[in-house]
């Protein structure tokens, strides 16, 4: 049987049965030292889907740099079907600095397609589409919540597309959520390319956190087994079959106070029910917070202080 084709990234051509890393420039330090964006190439011997899973687009969301870490240990280019481009690390900047944005403040999950020759953010935008996603077929994008809140593991897709809906289902997070498309965002650019994206939401920002790793690097291990990648590993190729929501809003503090939670990612709540409460500092109870409808706890601050109008509780309504 004839050898695949050289899968080309950047000004390198990766062989059939081959793994390379590769550096995609994307521009110089003032110091004069060069930046660029670090890739791996996983490119099968057989032929079959070409992937990408990439995290820290945001560069404090580090829980899926080990994701994709793990998920590029456990691949054989001599087995795999097809090819997996692994970006472990998208928004360098702010990875380095342990902060979300860009030098400019710029969210780069709001700079895409992005232009090459647009902002910093826009460049690395245009980098990444060029390079990885006009490449691929289906894309898992890896993300944690934002600073001070955590986040249940949750795929977040447009479950409206039968197949992005399975590939959602197949991933197996306890909740798979329909979410609307945002303008500049990695899902919405790669959908107008063609490509299908699952969003994967889990953990706190800054933290390595043992089941939000394990669920998504089991996660994304069925979905290449779904796509005859690899082969199935009874060790996870069984789940629950996640919970669906086709809407989710945040319970917001009415006042001001030091928050007592008493609910737990996970729990499913009902219209009422006491989700916990604020406090004054001397620990003098001055409100309640309630629950406004029925569901799954799919997000919590972090944070114990908390001023009017904060979100406190993220609340997924199952179908």
């Amino acid at each position: 049987m004839a050898l695949r084709e050289s899968f080309a990234i950047g000004s390198v051509r990766v062989r059939a049965g081959s793994a390379k890393e590769v550096e995609l420039p994307i521009t110089r330090l003032v110091t004069g030292g060069d930046i660029s964006l670090p890739v791996r190439v996983v490119h099968g011997r057989e032929p079959g889907p070409t992937v990408w899973v990439n995290a820290a687009i945001h560069g404090d969301e580090v829980m899926g740099v080990e994701v994709v870490q793990q998920i590029v240990a456990s691949l054989s280019p001599k087995t795999l079907r097809g090819t997996l481009v692994a970006v472990p690390v998208v928004n360098v900047f702010g990875f380095m600095t342990g902060d979300r944005y860009l030098p400019d403040r710029r969210d780069l999950n709001r700079s895409f397609p992005g232009s090459a020759r647009g902002s910093l953010a826009s460049r690395i935008a245009h980098l990444f589409m060029t390079e990885v996603v006009s490449k691929c077929d289906v894309g898992i994008d890896l993300h944690t919540a934002a600073d001070r809140r955590s986040n249940l593991p949750q795929i977040r897709a447009d479950l409206d597309d039968p197949r992005t809906r399975e590939l959602a289902d197949t991933f197996g997070a306890p909740v798979m959520l329909h979410a609307r498309l945002r303008d500049g965002s990695l899902r919405q650019a790669a959908r107008d390319r063609g490509a299908r994206v699952l969003l994967y939401e889990a953990g706190e920002a800054m933290r390595f956190q043992a089941e939000p790793i394990a669920v998504g690097v089991a996660g994304v291990r069925r979905v290449l087994a779904s796509l005859d990648m690899i082969e199935p590993d009874p060790a996870w190729a069984d789940h629950p079959a996640p919970a669906e929501s086709r809407s989710s809003a945040w319970v917001r503090a009415r006042g001001t106070g030091i928050l007592h939670l008493e609910v737990k990612l996970g729990e499913r709540v009902e219209t009422g029910q006491r989700l916990g409460g604020l406090s004054d500092t001397f620990g003098r109870r001055v409100r309640l917070v309630h629950a406004d409808r029925d569901g799954i706890v799919i997000g919590l601050t972090r944070a114990p202080i908390v001023n009017a109008g904060d979100a406190l509780v993220h609340i997924a309504t199952p179908v």
